[in-house]
């Protein structure tokens, strides 16, 4: 069972700049498409962006475009999560994911993710 560990997660102000870590420790994460998604306290579960098995491919939801930059690396089996200009709204526990097909990241839809991590909270206080 592939285990997924986000972490990064912090409290920030409102315009600043966090960078998020998911590795997975027994297993080789470089055949796995690999994304981020958030939940906000009373929130459904969103998808923020995805990054193809071999990373020539990205996703992003439309509310972090610009300000969010996912990338691997797998000589470190690790994905990333730079989140620049953060906003109160940006608020959430962020989720690691992994899936079996690069094709889960064209919607970034939650139900097409196999494995997840436990999460790590991102506050951006204004």
């Amino acid at each position: 069972q592939l285990q997924l560990v986000e972490s990064g997660g912090d409290l920030v102000q409102s315009g600043g700049s966090l960078r998020l870590s998911c590795t997975a420790s027994e297993f080789t994460l470089n055949y796995y498409a690999l994304g981020w998604f958030r939940q906000a306290p009373g929130k459904e579960r969103e998808g923020v962006s995805c990054i193809s098995s071999s990373g020539g491919s990205t996703n992003y939801a439309d509310s972090v475009k610009g300000r969010f930059t996912i990338s691997r690396d797998n000589a470190k089996n690790t994905v990333y999560l730079q989140m620049n200009s953060l906003k109160p709204e940006d608020t959430a526990v962020y989720y690691c994911a992994a899936a079996f097909s690069d094709s889960s990241c064209f919607s970034i839809a939650a139900r097409g993710m196999d494995f997840w991590g436990k999460g790590t909270l991102v506050t951006v206080s204004s």
